[in-house]
């Protein structure tokens, strides 16, 4: 269930009909939503037979604190975004499905972060770790180990 505050039209629908047999695609509204549970949403959306669906830019406000901004496709976190957490960390990247999948930076609380691949939130394949010293390592990540992780060198 939706609660809807305001709306307005961001994109206007033609008054003539196209000529070929695909359907017209969804008008695109921008609005801001309070959910039951306290979480708020202002961006883009459409409207189908089920109510109100995600898509385009906005922010999703969680009740527990944490913020995204970026792409939404089918109510779903697809594509470029960012996701930060009340602890102050953060993703920038990619995602798929509501998880990270694809390019993108974890920056944790302390300052070190991991940029490189994400795969179903888990870090994945070559990438590279800057711990709180501000020391620079590369390596093939599988999850939370480093194979081979070596300092980078700076020439």
């Amino acid at each position: 269930q939706h609660y809807f505050i305001q709306s307005n039209l961001s994109s206007e629908m033609s008054d003539k009909k196209k000529k070929t047999s695909a359907p017209e695609p969804p008008t695109v509204l921008t609005g801001s939503f309070c959910f039951p549970n306290g979480d708020k949403y202002s961006g883009e959306y459409t409207n189908d037979s089920n109510g109100m669906c995600r898509n385009g830019q906005g922010t999703h406000s969680y009740a527990n604190g944490k913020v995204y901004t970026g792409n939404w496709k089918n109510d779903n976190i697809q594509g470029q975004g960012c996701l930060t957490f009340p602890n102050g960390s953060k993703y920038e990247g990619s995602f798929s499905e509501n998880a990270f999948n694809g390019e993108g930076e974890y920056t944790w609380e302390d300052g070190s972060r991991y940029k490189g691949k994400f795969a179903n939130n888990k870090l994945v394949g070559q990438g590279e770790y800057t711990d709180t010293n501000k020391r620079e390592w590369v390596g093939n990540f599988q999850e939370k180990v480093a194979i081979g992780l070596e300092v980078k060198l700076k020439c």
